[in-house]
């Protein structure tokens, strides 16, 4: 497509001389943002892809893809239920679980928990949690006594495995002197950390049976959560789902839960994604006044190749080649920097920690505990493409330009 005199004097156009040093600053400031434009939106797509893809897996991981609900307060008969639906075509495991608020106490403090009732074979067959246990062990938990609090919660209230703390329910029992909190001491077998920091500070899960015993709920649970093969089609599934359930039952999936939180996630990823894309297109605009700085400069020059029997469209060529060099290497540049960074960046992350002794990803705020990033190659490609196609685009007009320039006013005024 290019002759080899063609790359030869574009090459020697993009090398700096004296009186040509601002037109090469430009150039070189064009290149600059053109390298930091493709790595910024690599590493910030990236990384919300890394979040997107962590709290699924986290929120999925721990709540199911499905829950069916009764229609009235509670579930009875739901082993039954619950066999029914693990043969639905795409259903993977059906829990029978009690899920309530309490008031958590312990020597230090008070607060506010959600108590998760499961049976230890269930409990242990999640994976997220089974090997997450970061302290104690699940014996008392199977023996049906012991407590598995969220990591955090358990700093929070000072305790550790091996201490008792008392949970508190919202509901009272009715006695002769009135209405007195329903309270009872339990021991914190382990502690979980899942990584998400809602589930971590605030989640304690208790063997079905005593949760039973401590919400009153003789021979029912609140729910029944599902887990499928594929929860981003859980349309389908969940239409097999409630015609199996019939009208007695509620069927709620995933989507419908976290339906806000995802499409703002999304929202926010589409218009990060515009934002960042004008950092490429302002490079591109000053590979525009750069090309046009340079066909001016080298008016002569052109006049000389026209006069020597170069065509309009070897000039063309000439400074089209100048310009798109610039672009091919400043997107090589930040496709490089920004698949590095990506790829690397929670080690990043903890060198800067360690360097500024501050904490720049608090879990409290980002709900995560480390920086997550997942590079999708067909999103860079679809960024490389873009930054190349608009650093080609600005190199149009003025090679168009130069191949229009007439020799003989060129050298008229020279």
């Amino acid at each position: 497509m290019f002759s080899k005199f063609e790359r030869m004097v574009a090459m020697r156009y993009l090398k700096p001389r004296r009186k040509e040093g601002f037109v090469s600053l430009i150039a070189g400031f064009s290149l600059l943002g053109i390298a930091l434009g493709v790595a910024t939106l690599i590493v910030v797509m990236s990384v919300m892809n890394g979040f997107r893809e962590e709290l699924m897996s986290r929120i999925l991981g721990l709540n199911g893809h499905l829950g069916v609900f009764s229609v009235e307060r509670t579930l009875t008969d739901f082993d039954p239920l619950a066999a029914r639906l693990r043969a639905v075509p795409g259903v993977v495991s059906a829990t029978p679980m009690i899920e309530r608020q309490v008031m958590v106490n312990s020597r230090r403090t008070a607060l506010g928990a959600m108590v998760r009732g499961m049976r230890p074979g269930d409990f242990r067959a999640r994976d997220l949690l089974a090997s997450n246990i970061v302290a104690g062990n699940l014996e008392s938990f199977i023996n049906g006594e012991g407590l598995v609090l969220g990591a955090r919660l358990a700093w929070k209230l000072g305790v550790k495995p091996g201490d008792q703390v008392t949970l508190i329910s919202p509901k009272s029992t009715a006695t002769a002197f009135g209405s007195v909190p329903r309270m009872r001491a339990y021991p914190v077998a382990a502690t979980v950390e899942v990584g998400m920091y809602e589930y971590d500070s605030s989640f304690i899960f208790m063997p079905i049976g005593a949760a039973q015993i401590f919400f009153r709920l003789p021979e029912a649970v609140t729910a029944i959560e599902l887990m499928t093969e594929d929860p981003d089609h859980i349309d389908q599934i969940r239409d097999q789902v409630e015609t199996a359930v019939g009208d007695t039952y509620r069927v709620h999936d995933w989507q419908q839960a976290n339906s806000s939180f995802f499409n703002a996630i999304q929202v926010e990823r589409n218009v990060m994604f515009l934002i960042l894309t004008l950092i490429i297109l302002v490079a591109a605009f000053n590979i525009i006044s750069s090309m046009i700085m340079l066909v001016k400069d080298k008016g002569q020059d052109i006049a000389i190749l026209r006069t020597m029997g170069a065509t309009r469209g070897t000039v063309m060529r000439i400074f089209f080649l100048s310009g798109a060099s610039i672009g091919v290497a400043g997107t090589a540049a930040g496709f490089a920097l920004g698949l590095g960074f990506s790829l690397n960046i929670e080690s990043i992350r903890q060198w800067l920690e360690g360097f500024t002794g501050t904490d720049l990803f608090a879990a409290e705020i980002y709900f995560l505990s480390k920086l997550p990033a997942v590079v999708d190659p067909l999103e860079v490609t679809l960024i490389v493409v873009m930054a190349l196609v608009l650093t080609f685009l600005a190199t149009l007009y003025p090679s168009w330009r130069a191949a229009r320039l007439d020799p003989v006013e060129a050298l008229r005024y020279e």
